[in-house]
Formats: C-alpha cells, sequence, structure tokens
C-alpha cells in the first residue's frame, strides 16, 4: 500500500513538473502576449521562436527537454530504489509519459498546452539513449527538405520502433526491454494524435514551412 502511495505521488510531481508551462510563461515576460492566442496557437518551441526569436526559443525547447528528462532519470530511479517493481523500465515511462501528458495538458494554463515533442524528446533521450540522435537526424533532414517541423515529429515519431528493432545488433548493446519496445510501438500514436490538426493543414496545404531551415531551397525565396 505504501508503494502505492509513493508510485502515485511519484506520478502527480511528474505530470506537476511537466507541466510548467515554459513557452506561455516566456511570452508573458518577453512581450506580455499569451502565445496561444498568436502565431500557430501552439505553445511550443517553434512558435516561440516564430513570434519572439531564437534566444527565447532555445531556452524554451530546452526546459522542455529537461522536464521530459528529469522525470524519467531523477525521479523514476528514486523511486525504483524504494519499491519492488523488477522493470525499470516501467517506472521511466511513467514519471516521462505523465510529465510529458503535464506538457500537453498543463493544469497551469487551463490543460492547453503543446504538443510534447520537447518534453516527449527528453523521455526519448532517457529511454533511449543510442536511438535519439538517430531519430533527433531524421527530424532535422525532413526539416531540411520540406520545412514541416509538424512531419519531421511525425516521421521521427514512426522511426522509433524500427530503430529499437534495427540498431542494437550493430551498436553492440542489448535489444530494448519489453517494456520499452512496446513504448515505443505508442509514441506514434500520441504524436500523431497531438498533431492531428497539423495534418489536416498540410493535407489542404496551409501548414506553416520553416523556410529559414531549408537549406537546399534558398533560391527559390
Amino acid at each position: 500500500m505504501v508503494e502505492q502511495f509513493y508510485l502515485f505521488l511519484l506520478i502527480i510531481i511528474s505530470y506537476l513538473a511537466g507541466s510548467t508551462p515554459t513557452s506561455i510563461i516566456i511570452g508573458k515576460y518577453v512581450r506580455g502576449i499569451d502565445i496561444r492566442e498568436h502565431g500557430s496557437g501552439n505553445a511550443g518551441g517553434t512558435n516561440v521562436y516564430r513570434l519572439l526569436g531564437w534566444k527565447p526559443a532555445i531556452f524554451v525547447i530546452l526546459v522542455d527537454i529537461f522536464k521530459g528528462w528529469f522525470p524519467s532519470v531523477v525521479l523514476a530511479q528514486i523511486f525504483f530504489e524504494i519499491q519492488s517493481v523488477q522493470d525499470f523500465g516501467v517506472v521511466q515511462i511513467l514519471c516521462g509519459f505523465s510529465a510529458v501528458l503535464g506538457h500537453t495538458y498543463t493544469i497551469f494554463a487551463g490543460f492547453k498546452g503543446g504538443k510534447g515533442v520537447g518534453t516527449l524528446g527528453g523521455m526519448m533521450i532517457a529511454l533511449f539513449p543510442s536511438v535519439f540522435p538517430f531519430c533527433l537526424g531524421i527530424a532535422i533532414i525532413t526539416i531540411i527538405f520540406t520545412g514541416y517541423v509538424s512531419l519531421a515529429s511525425i516521421i521521427a515519431s514512426c522511426s522509433l520502433p524500427v530503430l529499437l528493432i534495427l540498431l542494437p545488433p550493430f551498436l553492440d548493446s542489448n535489444p530494448a526491454p519489453l517494456s520499452i519496445m512496446i513504448f515505443s510501438l505508442l509514441v506514434p500514436w500520441f504524436i500523431i494524435f497531438t498533431h492531428r490538426s497539423n495534418i489536416q493543414r498540410l493535407r489542404d496545404g496551409s501548414e506553416n514551412q520553416f523556410k529559414k531551415a531549408m537549406i537546399f531551397n534558398k533560391g527559390e525565396e
């Protein structure tokens, strides 16, 4: 019973850590605006970049990544040392995804936050350290060629379970635990769900492009 209480408390703390509305706070501090009422309406780093510039955007992205990494590594380890769960990955998933849900549905801003990509990225660094750089590379390449951050997020998340299966033999690492593999299959569905409005805009051609990142299309601007 005590362990269940600690686990519940850990999930709540992780959710609250993820709920810190970084981009909303920065929007209020830098320009006195609610970032969700301008640009794409998303409380994330890309919209901060468009509206406030690269310095606030980098700060927001780094903090959002930390919000996913800290519960998955630090808080999960604290709980794992005082309970009897054998699979550390399960504890990491519970902590990390609670933070992601906190970012996406923040209690401090009417349950309307960002799309969870940055915070999920921090969680991925903790859970998939050997695979994350490859997912990040796929996202960067997608942005360079298409200019669509949303599409890059979707493609990178869909590549995660594939890379988890294909890469370990080449990296001389052990296969991912079953809990991590199952979670990797759910990640694309979550990203697709949070980007459903972006997908609609991609279909009708109205999605915003990050044209400054499209280094091969400079002559077309």
